[in-house]
């Protein structure tokens, strides 16, 4: 079996990182992408990569999240940091918008498209790839992709309109399966519906899955979502596992031979 690559992990998240990336090791896993969520969290991802060189790579992001939290003044900042580190990194994530109500009320659209736009500009300038969260606002997030330019972004747990999706791939970016892709209906939908050659595999742990019984996810749990892609599909784990690792290298130009 091909090694695989966690394409997107909140690694500063988790304790005893140790353990955690001995066991993916263990369990098969090549390569992590460490994304990051702003100043503090980009911070960390970045000692993480540097303490486990070539193994995991670090993505410096500002999540949307994020601007419930910060000033306008603060967002200048977070952005001026990101850019200061950016040629160490490999992507720029995640980044993206989230219409949901709760954090609308707080961070509202027009806020949340114009820092999007700035980092998508951002990563256009330095020439790397975006990892784009979209919930709720699928096509708003694609739109603003396709009018930055952006020649590489992964619009990463997708679950939105299979008309959205089609206009991802038309436009040669990827998606990303997680864990949910064993039950969550419209995430298992994209996944089946995405050419292999379009897709990633990967975690964004630590969050909790599974219905009934639940889980936090480590790295290592990669596996569940090959083994999910896989059945969907209809395609041998062993295929899956080549052509997504295979995405990953070349998407974010991993520094690896495969």
């Amino acid at each position: 079996m091909p090694g695989l690559v966690d394409t997107h992990a909140h690694l500063d998240e988790l304790e005893d990182i140790h353990s955690v990336l001995e066991e993916a090791r263990k369990t098969g896993i090549i390569a992590v992408v460490a994304v990051g969520t702003g100043s503090e969290s980009n911070a960390r991802i970045r000692d993480i990569s540097r303490r486990y060189k070539s193994f995991v790579y670090p993505a410096l992001g500002l999540h949307p999240w994020r601007l419930a939290h910060i000033g306008l003044s603060q967002i200048d900042d977070e952005l001026q940091s990101i850019e200061r580190n950016i040629v160490a990194a490999v992507a720029v994530g995640e980044i993206g918008l989230d219409y949901d109500k709760r954090l609308v009320k707080v961070a509202s659209k027009e806020l949340q498209k114009e820092v999007l736009r700035r980092l998508l500009n951002l990563a256009k300038n330095y020439d790397k790839p975006t990892i784009i969260h979209s919930r709720y606002a699928w096509k708003d997030a694609l739109q603003l992709v396709e009018t930055a330019g952006s020649g590489k972004a992964v619009f990463h747990w997708f679950t939105g309109f299979s008309s959205v999706l089609r206009d991802i791939i038309g436009s040669g970016y990827l998606i990303s399966a997680t864990p949910a892709a064993e039950y969550h209906e419209e995430h298992r939908r994209a996944v089946r519906e995405v050419p292999i050659n379009r897709l990633l595999l990967e975690t964004d742990s630590p969050v909790a899955y599974g219905r009934g019984v639940r889980y936090e996810s480590r790295p290592g749990d990669v596996v569940r979502s090959l083994k999910a892609a896989a059945q969907l599909k209809g395609v041998d784990e062993a295929t899956i596992a080549e052509q997504t690792t295979r995405n990953a290298v070349d998407f974010f130009a991993l520094d690896m031979a495969f």
